[in-house]
């Protein structure tokens, strides 16, 4: 690596990066700008981040307001691809991470800096989410990566490096969960957690109320969504930020949006977490239950292809590529028709649909009534059946049988 003048150092105010600001001065003997993206995480987070960053030795701190982005330019359309990793993960932690390397790497080359560095460790999927997007966007900028440097190896050593330092932390040994936090979600790992035989303790939780403690009465909510946005909730318009905020603090009130898998990380590892997203669990339902009311079987199927695919492109940090960028048209397409207004009952933990409505549904009552109608002729459907099964007809006719071992 040639000599490093100036680096951008995605900053969180955390011991990990208070620890590498000293560490990337006395390693490379160069100026450390830090840089903090606010994506919506508590804003106690950022209470006097910048007086720490000084103090840990950046020459400068830039806070980057990236909430409405976060949520407009990047949560609405993972949302209409219907991406869930493995099933269960709303993809808050892999959602945040494309607007924060942007936006690092564009002040990196404003300020003329030669690289840039994040705190991410060797064994998470982060480093490869930071380190794509530094490669599409500015492959000349090096990257220093000090979890895969230097020798320290636990908080406790972290911990020591900064009071040799003489450089003030609030961290202690004691907080053994590390939490990543944004307007879509909270994620908990470490601690008890580690043991996947182990239940999470109520101190795991920090955003939901337990759904054992929530309100015995249901809430219900009113989503209208315009081309798969949300526009609307409870019948006030609001921005994409305020829309989730709001149903933040409903859905939290009643326990919705708890979670605890084993996923398969990137880079060969299984791990543990404990997730909340709460308004965002109430979102996707929404959107899932319209896309039911106002998209043929054949369209819903590709849309569910498409969620499939795209959840491994942004759980491993592809949305700078080509695929991506076919993928999400392809989402922006088939959303062109979900519009309409969802109710979604919260109880108890739950996020359910209960109420649907479009201009655009296809839902016949006409057609699809147990009573008596005169738009269907059943007896169409014997034509239909005799072509559909016409393969395993022939196969049968020619003694041909799947099920038969052979």
């Amino acid at each position: 690596m040639s000599k490093i003048n100036k680096v951008v150092l995605a900053y969180s105010g955390g011991l990990d990066t208070s620890a590498i600001i000293p560490w990337l001065k006395e390693q490379h003997d160069c100026e450390v700008v830090a840089f903090v993206a606010d994506v919506g995480q508590d804003p106690a987070e950022l209470e006097g981040v910048e007086e720490k960053a000084l103090a840990s030795g950046a020459s400068s701190c830039y806070v980057m307001d990236l909430k409405e982005a976060f949520v407009a330019e990047y949560v609405n359309p993972i949302l209409k691809t219907g991406a869930i990793y493995e099933g269960t993960y709303l993809l808050g932690t892999s959602m945040a991470r494309p607007i924060i390397a942007k936006a690092q790497v564009e002040l990196a080359l404003e300020l003329g800096a030669d690289a840039v560095s994040h705190g991410c460790t060797g064994k998470g999927n982060d480093q490869v989410r930071f380190e794509s997007t530094y490669a599409a966007l500015a492959p000349q900028l090096a990257v220093i990566a000090p979890w895969r440097e230097w020798s320290m190896k636990s908080r406790t050593d972290l911990l020591n490096y900064l009071a040799q330092k003489n450089i003030p932390t609030t961290a202690s040994a004691e907080k053994i969960y590390s939490r990543d936090a944004n307007a879509w979600h909270i994620s908990h790992e470490g601690g008890e957690l580690e043991d996947p035989y182990c239940e999470p303790s109520e101190q795991v939780w920090t955003w939901t109320v337990s759904p054992e403690q929530a309100p015995d009465k249901a809430q219900y909510v009113t989503l209208n969504f315009e081309q798969g946005v949300l526009t609307a909730v409870d019948g006030e318009a609001m921005t994409p930020y305020n829309a989730l905020n709001y149903l933040n603090g409903v859905a939290a009130g009643h326990g919705v949006g708890r979670i605890d898998i084993v996923e398969n990380r990137l880079v060969g590892m299984k791990s543990r977490g404990c997730y909340e997203t709460p308004g965002g669990t109430v979102i996707n339902a929404a959107l899932r239950g319209l896309e039911t009311l106002v998209l043929d079987k054949a369209a819903f199927k590709f849309r569910e292809q498409v969620g499939l695919e795209f959840s491994h492109v942004i759980y491993d940090g592809r949305w700078f590529t080509p695929l991506s960028d076919a993928l999400l048209a392809a989402a922006e397409s088939l959303a062109k028709v979900v519009t309409g207004e969802i109710v979604v009952k919260l109880y108890k933990g739950h996020a359910t649909v209960v109420k649907r409505k479009s201009p655009n549904s296809l839902y016949s009552e006409a057609f699809s009534t147990f009573e008596e109608d005169e738009v269907y002729n059943q007896k169409h459907a014997e034509g239909f059946i005799r072509l559909f099964s016409l393969s395993s007809r022939i196969a049968a006719l020619n003694g041909v049988n799947s099920t038969e071992e052979s």
